[in-house]
Formats: C-alpha cells, sequence, structure tokens
C-alpha cells in the first residue's frame, strides 16, 4: 500500500526539480525506515563537501576507464542539499569528477534529508581507502566547520564523526607540515589522546598545544633517525620502532596515564637514547612489537 509522503519530503522534490534535478523516486530506506530520493542532478551543481580530502588524479582516471567499460553509471554518490543550492557529496567526489571529464550532464544520486550526513565522510567514503594524512587532513577540515557551526558543543558529541581523537591532532601537523611522519605516533596516541569535553571553541587551542609537543618530540627523533642511518641501520619503520622503544605503554591494555604524562616520558627516553647500544636486532625486536 502507497505510503503518504511527508510534507517536508514534498518540498525537497519541488526543491530538487526547480534545481533542474529529476526525482525518480521517494522512498523509505530498508534500515530506519528514514525517507530519502533517488535523484538525477546537473553534475554543475554537485560539488564535494567543503572539508573533504582533495581529489586523486589515478583514482579518477580508473573510475573513468571502469564506467567506459561497463558502458553505464551504476554506482549512484550520496547527497545533501545546501544552504545554497548545491548538492554536497561526501562519499562520491571521485566518482563525480570521473563523470566531469566524460562529458557528462546529469549524475544519479541517492539524496538525504538530513545535512548531519554531510559530516559522516569517513564512514561513507567507500570510493579510496584513506591513508593517514588524507584521513587525518578531513577530519580537521570537518573540526573546523563544526567548531564554527556549534562552538558551544562539546569535542565529545562529534566522536561518531571523527572517529578517532588523534586524527584531529596529527591533522593539525599535517595541515602544518606536509612531510611530517606520523604513522610512528598512532599507537600511542590511541591510547591517550582521547576526546576532550571541551566547548569546540576551546578544545581546538588544546588540540594545536599536543600537535607542538608531539612537534617537538619529532625534532628529539628526527636526529636519532640520521644517526642509526649513518651507522647502517635501515629499516622501513626505522621512527616507528624507535618510537616503540621509548614508547612507556606499548604493552598496556588499560592506560592510566595522561597524554602530558606519556609524552614527557617519551621525551625522557629519547634524551637517553643511546645510539651506539642500539643494534640492527634491538630494531627488529622493537618493529616485530609493532606487529603484535
Amino acid at each position: 500500500m502507497a505510503q503518504q509522503v511527508p510534507e517536508a519530503i514534498q518540498q525537497l522534490i519541488q526543491q530538487v526539480e526547480a534545481d533542474g534535478g529529476v526525482v525518480w523516486a521517494a522512498y523509505r530506506e530498508p534500515y530506519a525506515h528514514r525517507w530519502q530520493l533517488l535523484v538525477e542532478l546537473p553534475l554543475d551543481r554537485v560539488v564535494p563537501t567543503p572539508y573533504q580530502r582533495d581529489l586523486s588524479p589515478h583514482h579518477v582516471e580508473r573510475l573513468k576507464a571502469v564506467i567506459q567499460g561497463i558502458g553505464r553509471f551504476i554506482d549512484p554518490i550520496v547527497v545533501i542539499r545546501a544552504p545554497d543550492g548545491r548538492y554536497w557529496t561526501p562519499n562520491g567526489n571521485h566518482r563525480r569528477e570521473a563523470m566531469v571529464r566524460l562529458g557528462a550532464r546529469t549524475i544519479t544520486a541517492i539524496l538525504i534529508p538530513d545535512p548531519a550526513v554531510a559530516y559522516h565522510i569517513l564512514s561513507l567514503n567507500t570510493e579510496k581507502a584513506h591513508n593517514l594524512r588524507e584521513k587525518a587532513l578531513e577530519v580537521l577540515r570537518m573540526y573546523r566547520t563544526l567548531r564554527e557551526d556549534h562552538p558551544e558543543a562539546l569535542e565529545r558529541a562529534f566522536a561518531f564523526q571523527f572517529e578517532e581523537a588523534y586524527l584531529i591532532t596529527l591533522g593539525i601537523l599535517y595541515d602544518q607540515k606536509e612531510r611530517f611522519a606520523g604513522a610512528g605516533y598512532v599507537p600511542i596516541l590511541r591510547k591517550v589522546d582521547r576526546f576532550l569535553d571541551l566547548p569546540m571553541r576551546e578544545a581546538m587551542q588544546e588540540r594545536e598545544r599536543r600537535a607542538q609537543v608531539i612537534e617537538s618530540i619529532d625534532q628529539l627523533v628526527e636526529p636519532i633517525l640520521e644517526a642509526l642511518q649513518e651507522r647502517g641501520i635501515r629499516y622501513p619503520f626505522l621512527k616507528q620502532a624507535v618510537l616503540s622503544q621509548v614508547n612507556p605503554i606499548r604493552r598496556k591494555r588499560i592506560v592510566t596515564m595522561s597524554f602530558d604524562e606519556v609524552m614527557a616520558r617519551i621525551r625522557e627516553g629519547l634524551a637517553r637514547y643511546n645510539i651506539e647500544a642500539i643494534t640492527p636486532e634491538d630494531i627488529a625486536r622493537a618493529a616485530a612489537e609493532l606487529e603484535e
């Protein structure tokens, strides 16, 4: 039996049509039975969310080849309608760009009435796996937007959108230093860099402070890596191995130490680091611990 389409959804249908789009269906999705639309939109009205990662030219070309090979576009993107009448896609930017380069004028999309979906980029994006840098920068861009829109909301309230608190801190570092290598800090930060019970307007200052702390530690790590390499100790994950050696919580499942306490201990460990006494076997053991 046909169900009555809510008035808000009817208004959205009218907006899509006024924007030059076509609504193919209004339906209730099968999980929570919420209303959404299957639409065809003018490509020039579809844009990525403002805080999304940069396009990968290689991935765009690969998608172009796939679409051409199949001979049809079969994977609708997800969009929300922005206040300015454009449509933001949190998970379809590479497909959008591929269609643009193929000369298409429209694109098929699932239009979600809830604008908050635009902040679920990380969970929605199935086009191309994020590397750590891409993920952290995307979280930082999202963070800055949410801070402007919800300055009094607690940072912890957006834990689902950000996924991991340390991504915010690393995002600041990647934004400041293009060549920053942050992977070695993930096993440490995952345990001690938690979401803050601070309003977003204040939390960013603490995030920036934590980023500075990590950068100061990184400045101690780099000379050690150079000295080890000069001794012929070279390993693909040398930085991670050195940090593992001075990590005071590497084997602890429950960590009670604070972020600053752990960083202070790491700094002390690096200051005492005896480069001449380190052997390739020591580095190999530390690297093996990373895989446990």
